[in-house]
């Protein structure tokens, strides 16, 4: 049977990776269609810290060797870029997508994973603390790079764009003042129980396999 748990496991990874950079096409153009870009930053942060947590985890427990987290980042990223160009391609800005730095964060998973002794408790919970307050951190360059949300979103707009995503007025200060440190806090929060789900779904794949 270890022919259909490996198969198994890589539809995963696939699986994974597709829904990851759909769910990043759409956390992008969400920073581009939002009254204001900060906000939607911290739904950035955990959107992407936790997909990255639960198949980061997942890949690093099934193979046990470190460094797996951050080659499964890079797949992730790989496809992202490629959605990038897909975007681009159909006429959209170049900065339309956001592309999220996946690739430290993952590294601090393997560290944390090499670092004690392959230990997977710790992994979930030091090491998805460390993603989850690292992401925003690293992804602070997407919000200085990306040119201002409203103008990009005026002179491009989406055709199906739904009316409580129209762009309107930036509320400066409305809602948070720190995304970075919100974004981070819950972040950690939140990527902690989702490693754990990661390792979980790890469990369960031998277990349906064997």
């Amino acid at each position: 049977m270890v022919w259909l748990r490996r198969t198994t496991h890589y539809l995963f990874i696939v699986v994974v990776a597709v829904n990851s950079t759909l769910l990043t096409i759409n956390a992008g153009d969400y920073i581009f269609y939002t009254d204001w870009a900060w906000t939607s930053f911290v739904i950035f942060s955990i959107s992407q810290s936790t997909m990255l947590a639960v198949g980061a985890v997942y890949y690093l427990l099934f193979t046990g060797v470190p460094g797996t987290a951050t080659y499964y980042a890079t797949i992730m990223t790989i496809y992202t870029w490629v959605a990038k160009g897909a975007w681009f391609a159909l006429g959209y800005p170049y900065d339309f997508v956001a592309v999220p730095v996946w690739i430290p964060s993952a590294m601090l998973l393997d560290l944390t994973y090499w670092a004690t002794r392959r230990n997977k408790h710790m992994l979930i919970l030091v090491g998805g603390t460390l993603c989850g307050l690292s992401l925003p951190l690293f992804n602070m360059i997407n919000l200085l790079l990306v040119r201002d949300p409203l103008e990009v979103a005026f002179k491009y707009p989406r055709p199906t764009l739904p009316p409580y995503m129209t762009p309107i007025e930036p509320q400066v200060g409305k809602f948070y003042n720190s995304p970075v440190a919100l974004g981070s806090g819950a972040s950690a929060v939140l990527t902690v129980p989702i490693a754990a789900l990661g390792a979980k779904l790890n469990t369960w794949t031998y277990s349906w396999m064997a």
